[in-house]
């Protein structure tokens, strides 16, 4: 019964329950405060699916990266909340088209309305990542893994991450993107990287091929050359199947030997080396 409930609840719990509360708590005293809670309850919730109903259960277990996974999680976060509470406050009050920000809309409906421009900002600078060399060596970071589980949406070079957060959210920032709206719109980001990675085995059935979740990212993440050059989107694979780069093969299964990258099979594992390794010459 726990099983059945978490397999085809859990998805709905994380968009309407966690994401559903961030919009709810987003004009309400120590917002901030609530939306830190919601992301810790969103990890938590993460990792308990993995344990019902794992997809492998062996990647539930560590394999030597779990004090790295939890350090590029932390930084990256960080980065995020400084990201919303100071650079986009700063930055949208001082665009010339700051007033243009569709405040007469529903609050839900500018959420949405970030979302859509961030999942595109975010999708083409993904694609752009796996074409353009030095982008490719910042990326390189986050196709490292040897096992996919929630945690690994938060594993990137913060270079990398924040060159994609860039590239999605200085449109809305030039608009007048409000902190509430922001706010939200990291909490949802957070939610979305926790479920496209998930080694929860749940189920959205046909929304598979529409929604960037874990069925089709694992695709992403084969390990040889050009074969995971599919399945981008960040929130939706709308993108993707617009430029052609949306597969997806019900019957495949993964384990650890698909993930990685076939070329750079003695890529560091550590912390530090991996921040250091898109600067090495060799």
């Amino acid at each position: 019964m726990i099983a059945a409930l978490t397999r085809y609840g859990y998805v709905p719990l994380m968009l309407l329950g966690i994401c559903g509360a961030a919009v709810a708590v987003a004009h309400t005293a120590w917002a901030e405060l609530w939306m830190g809670l919601l992301v810790l309850t969103a990890v938590g919730l993460s990792f308990l699916a993995e344990r019902i109903i794992p997809y492998a259960p062996a990647w539930n277990m560590p394999m030597g990266d779990g004090g790295r996974d939890v350090a590029h999680a932390v930084v990256n976060e960080l980065g995020l909340l400084a990201t919303v509470l100071v650079v986009i406050p700063a930055s949208a009050a001082l665009s010339p088209f700051h007033l243009w920000w569709p405040s007469s809309l529903p609050f839900v409906a500018q959420v949405l309305f970030a979302v859509v421009v961030t999942d595109l900002g975010v999708t083409l600078v993904h694609l752009a990542s796996h074409k353009v060399s030095w982008l490719w060596r910042f990326h390189a970071v986050h196709h490292s893994v040897k096992r996919f589980y929630g945690f690994n949406g938060l594993m990137k070079h913060p270079v990398h991450g924040a060159i994609e957060l860039l590239a999605g959210v200085t449109p809305l920032v030039l608009l007048g993107l409000p902190v509430a709206v922001a706010e939200v719109l990291a909490v949802c980001i957070t939610v979305q990287l926790l479920l496209q990675h998930s080694n929860a085995d749940y189920r959205i059935g046909p929304l598979r091929s529409v929604l960037a979740f874990n069925e089709g990212h694992r695709f992403h993440h084969l390990k040889w050359a050009g074969v995971g050059d599919v399945n981008f989107g960040l929130f939706t694979l709308l993108w993707d199947h617009l430029l052609r780069t949306y597969s997806f093969d019900p019957g495949r299964r993964f384990t650890s030997d698909d993930l990685g990258m076939a070329a750079k099979p003695d890529y560091p594992v550590a912390y530090l080396p991996q921040l250091a390794a898109p600067f090495r010459t060799t």
